[in-house]
C-alpha cells in the first residue's frame, strides 16, 4: 500500500455492462472531478455531466461527490456512473492514472483506507468482505449485522467494562503506600462473573456463526457402493460426482454447495469406509474420517446389497439412511426419486436449527480464539492480589482491542485485503 496517492478503480462488475462505476479517492479527487466535469456537483447528490479530458468528450454520466471526512474512505471521494464499455472505462482509467500522484487502486485499498481513517474497524471490514461474498440470505444477514457493528459494539462494551473494573482496582491500590488498601465494592465479583459469562456465550455462538458463513456441512458416509455419490448428485441435481458400480471409485473428497431455505448447505461425498490394501484408497478413507469429524451432520448410508460396516464416531448427529429403496425396504431411491424430497426437507430443517434464529456475528476462527483468550485471562484473576488482577484485566482488554484492529492489525489486514476485489 502506498499512502498519500489518489487512487482510482472500476468498482462495479466486469465490463462490458450497462452501467459501470469508477471510484476516486484521495487528495487529488476534487481536482480530477473538476477536470472532468467543470464545476463541482453538490455533495451527496447525483449530477448528470459531460465527462471531458483535455477538451475530448469521454462519455456522459452521473457524478456523486463525497468530501472527506464524510465519505466511505474518510478522504475526498467521488463515484462516476457511466456506460460500461471497455473503451469508455479504459480511456477514463488511463487518463486518470496517468496524472501525477494518481494510480490504479490495489485490491481492497478503498476499504483499507476506510479502516485506517477510522470509518470501519476490523470486524466491520471482515463483515464487508463477507457481504461481498454472500450467496445466501442467511449469509447476507450475518455479514450485514457484522458490518453494521453488532460485534464491534459488544466488544467495545466489554472493553469499557474492563476499564471500569481496572479503575476500581486502581482506586484501591492508591492507598497501598499508606498500608491501608481499601476493599473492592461488594458487586465487583458479580460484575466480573457476568462479564466473563457474556463473553463465554458469545464464544459459544461460533458454531452457529461458522455454519452460516461457511455452510452447514453434511457428510455422506458409509461403505463402498452404498450410493453416496448417487445421492450427492440427486440432492444437488447435478452430475458432480462420478457414479460407478466398481467399489472404491471415490477416492477424494467432493463438495457440492446448495441453498436450502436461505441457508448454505455443503454436501460432502467421500470414499467408502473399509479396510483396503490400496494406498490411494486408504488415503481416501483417512480423509473421509476427517470429514466426518468436522461435519455438522452425518448421513450414514446403508443398502440391502452392501455388507454392513460399523459406524464411525462423530461429533454431530448421525442419521441412518437406507438407500436403494427400489430394491426393497429403503428410505430413498435415487433411481426412482423416492424419498429425495423428504430428505431435502429434513436437511432444510436441520440446517435452520443448526444456525438458530438471529445470525451469530462471531463467525471467524479469529473471533473465537480472541474471546477464549480474554476469558482465560479473567478466569485466572485472584482478587486477593489486586496488582495481578489489574494486569489480567488489562491483558483481556488488549486481546479485545486486537480483535477490532486497534493494535497489531497489520498481518490480519494483509491477509484479509488480499481476498478483496479491485475497486473495493
Amino acid at each position: 500500500m502506498r499512502g498519500g496517492d489518489t487512487i482510482v478503480a472500476l468498482s462495479s462488475g466486469a465490463v462490458p455492462s450497462g452501467v459501470a462505476v469508477v471510484r476516486i479517492s484521495g487528495p487529488r479527487a476534487r481536482e480530477l472531478v473538476e477536470g472532468l466535469a467543470g464545476a463541482m456537483p453538490n455533495p451527496r447528490y447525483l449530477s448528470l455531466r459531460e465527462l471531458r479530458w483535455g477538451g475530448e468528450l469521454i462519455d456522459r454520466g452521473l457524478i456523486a461527490w463525497f468530501p472527506g471526512p464524510n465519505s466511505f474512505t474518510g478522504e475526498d471521494c467521488a463515484e462516476l456512473q457511466m456506460h460500461g464499455s471497455r473503451a469508455v472505462i479504459g480511456a477514463l482509467l488511463g487518463m486518470l492514472s496517468s496524472q501525477p500522484g494518481v494510480r490504479l487502486a490495489e485490491a481492497g485499498e478503498f476499504t483499507r483506507r476506510a479502516f485506517e481513517n477510522g470509518k470501519l474497524d476490523l470486524t466491520a471490514v471482515e463483515g464487508l468482505g463477507d457481504l461481498i461474498e454472500a450467496e445466501t440470505e442467511s449469509q447476507r444477514r450475518q455479514a450485514l449485522a457484522r458490518l453494521d457493528g453488532n460485534l464491534s459494539t459488544r466488544i467495545e462494551n466489554w472493553r469499557l467494562k474492563l476499564l471500569d473494573l481496572q479503575a476500581e482496582i486502581a482506586a484501591q491500590l492508591d492507598f497501598a503506600d499508606e498500608g491501608d488498601v481499601g476493599e473492592l465494592s461488594g458487586n465487583f465479583a458479580t460484575e466480573l462473573a457476568a462479564l466473563k459469562a457474556d463473553m463465554e456465550r458469545a464464544a459459544a455462538s461460533f458454531a452457529q456463526g461458522r455454519r452460516v458463513r461457511e455452510g452447514f456441512r453434511v457428510a455422506l458416509a458409509g461403505p463402498p457402493n452404498v450410493g453416496k455419490s448417487s445421492l450427492l448428485n440427486a440432492l444437488s441435481q447435478t452430475d458432480a460426482a462420478i457414479v460407478s458400480d466398481e467399489p472404491g471409485t471415490t477416492r477424494d473428497v467432493k463438495e457440492v454447495a446448495l441453498e436450502l431455505g436461505g441457508q448454505l448447505v455443503v454436501l460432502v461425498d467421500m470414499a467408502g469406509l473399509r479396510d483396503t490394501e490400496s494406498r490411494a484408497e486408504a488415503e481416501g478413507v483417512r480423509r473421509a474420517r476427517r470429514q466426518i469429524e468436522a461435519a455438522d451432520l452425518v448421513l450414514w448410508l446403508t443398502a440391502p446389497d452392501v455388507s454392513a460396516t460399523e459406524k464411525p464416531a462423530a461429533n454431530c448427529p448421525v442419521w441412518e439412511i437406507a438407500t436403494k429403496a427400489d430394491l426393497g425396504g429403503g428410505d430413498i431411491s435415487v433411481r426412482t426419486g423416492y424419498g429425495i424430497d423428504e430428505l431435502l426437507g429434513r436437511l432444510k430443517v436441520a440446517a435452520a436449527d443448526g444456525v438458530g434464529g438471529e445470525p451469530a456475528v462471531v463467525s471467524r476462527e479469529r473471533d473465537v480464539v480472541a474471546l477464549r483468550m480474554a476469558v482465560a485471562e479473567l478466569e485466572g484473576i485472584d482478587l486477593d492480589r489486586l496488582e495481578l488482577a489489574a494486569e489480567s484485566l488489562r491483558a483481556a482488554g488488549h486481546v479485545l482491542a486486537r480483535l477490532v484492529g486497534k493494535v497489531d492489525a497489520e498481518m490480519v489486514l494483509d491477509r484479509l485485503f488480499s481476498a478483496f476485489c479491485i475497486g473495493k
